[in-house]
């Protein structure tokens, strides 16, 4: 079943709303005519019945009782709808108008219980399809005769008014509802207007056109938090997308140098015979060759795992200070042939992989070595404070320039695109420090002046 639209969704809660709406103020408005009806019929029966009880105060003798039959005929000419009867002590009915009949139980109530019967004792009933409402009262003669008087109104012209008005009101509120529906779907549909700008701006928007933003100005209040967070989703996908076309056009150029080496080789040796010395040391080429591609692979797919959340650290116990110096132990010799000093202060301990840590830091350390000038130190300092360890790795060397200081990290990144990097790694190194410190919970951070270039490691203690 196809969903209703946002507009018809609006339109038809806004039809409900209404009826609700005037149902109940058409409940509340019958119940207030209903009532007023009521309070006059109660005023009409209360007048009749003073007029009533005036005449039998005034029968003081029996000739004034015998005649007052006629007075009450003459006091109620005129007076449609309206019927009394009178009943004496015994029960018989004393004195009736034409078509007057009462309920038995209004009429006995009131004789058992005389005290009761008061104007308050308003009654409700049908005669013949007829609605009544009417009530009885006790009057004594000034002999101290006792007699039951029951009056009544006919209200059926009070139950039509009702009924039609009820008709009306229901009509009415079936057009109202009608009416609210289309006027909340052209206003919902006007109101909408751009929030559809808005869809017609993403819709036609692609890979070639990220760096397009959708108008912040002119939306209305509730619309300007979804174009900003848009906008900043396209601006962050502009970024990788950059960042990923950069990153294959990085992969390509770095994969065509050994495969063109490779190729290179092959086709030499095949060009002519050679002896085994020969064929060996081509080997031994190619070989280096593929040791790079391999590493390059791995890397790349180390680097995947990071990106996937696959990176599961293994909680244990890392002395920093140990591994630094077995790393000094494994990078002596290339150190000491390009004259360059390995030095380390301080200690820290860290929960985490002791692997994947000694990975980040002999990449530190490689990078910081292949930038050190001969006859510099690299200098690795450790320390703990505020439940952190902190490493800092220093090289001396040329100031890497602050524009490209946030992009170190990034895969493939290189401060002078110009540069070849032949011999020295694939330009994964910092981007797989940067995912194996992120997997631990820690920062990386990099600073660098005329003096040194420092790099700043920060891991939680888990204290």
């Amino acid at each position: 079943m196809r969903p209703l639209s946002l507009t018809n969704r609006i339109s038809a809660l806004f039809a409900v709303a209404a009826s609700l709406v005037l149902l109940v103020t058409a409940y509340f408005l019958a119940q207030a005519v209903e009532a007023h009806f009521k309070a006059e019929d109660r005023h009409e029966l209360d007048g009749k019945l003073e007029l009533i009880r005036n005449l039998f105060e005034r029968a003081e003798g029996p000739e004034e009782l015998a005649a007052l039959p006629r007075q009450l005929d003459d006091a109620l000419i005129g007076h449609h709808g309206l019927a009394v009867a009178v009943i004496d002590a015994t029960g018989r009915l004393w004195f009736t108008t034409s078509g007057a009949t009462f309920p038995d139980a209004l009429l006995r109530d009131c004789q058992a219980r005389p005290a009761a019967c008061t104007a308050e004792n308003l009654r409700e009933w049908e005669q013949a399809g007829r609605p009544y409402r009417g009530m009885a009262a006790t009057m004594r003669t000034p002999q101290g005769g006792a007699y039951t008087v029951a009056i009544a109104l006919d209200i059926a012209h009070h139950a039509q008014f009702m009924q039609e008005a009820r008709s009306v009101l229901g009509l009415a509120i079936l057009l109202a509802a009608a009416a609210t529906a289309v006027l909340g779907w052209v206003v919902t549909r006007w109101g909408l207007f751009p929030l559809r700008r808005v869809t017609a701006t993403v819709a036609g928007m692609s890979a070639k056109h990220l760096a397009e933003r959708l108008p912040t100005t002119g939306l209305p209040v509730e619309l300007q938090p979804l174009a900003s967070a848009f906008n900043a989703m396209l601006a962050r996908l502009d970024d990788s997308f950059r960042r990923l076309s950069a990153f294959s056009s990085d992969i390509a150029h770095e994969l065509r140098t050994p495969i063109s080496n490779l190729m290179t080789q092959t086709q030499v040796a095949l060009s002519s015979a050679r002896g085994n010395e020969e064929y060996k040391e081509i080997l031994y080429s190619s070989l280096e060759e593929y040791e790079r591609m391999a590493q390059m692979v791995g890397d790349m797919l180390y680097l995947a795992q990071a990106d996937h959340g696959l990176l599961k650290p293994v909680q244990e116990k890392v002395n920093l200070a140990n591994e630094t110096r077995g790393l000094f132990d494994y990078f002596e010799a290339w150190a000491e042939e390009r004259g360059v000093a390995l030095a380390q202060t301080g200690a820290a301990t860290v929960p985490g992989d002791r692997l994947m840590l000694r990975r980040a830091l002999s990449n530190l350390l490689a990078n910081a070595i292949r930038h050190t000038a001969a006859g510099q130190a690299v200098k690795v300092s450790l320390a703990t404070q505020g439940g952190q360890a902190e490493i800092f790795v220093d090289n001396p060397g040329t100031a890497i320039p602050a524009e490209h200081l946030p992009h170190l990290f990034d895969r493939f990144y290189r401060v002078d695109p110009a540069r070849q990097r032949a011999g020295d790694g694939a330009g994964l190194g910092l981007a797989i420090v940067k995912s194996i410190v992120d997997a631990h919970g820690g920062s990386i951070a990099v600073t660098s002046s005329e003096q040194r270039t420092r790099f700043r490691v920060v891991l939680p203690t888990g204290e």
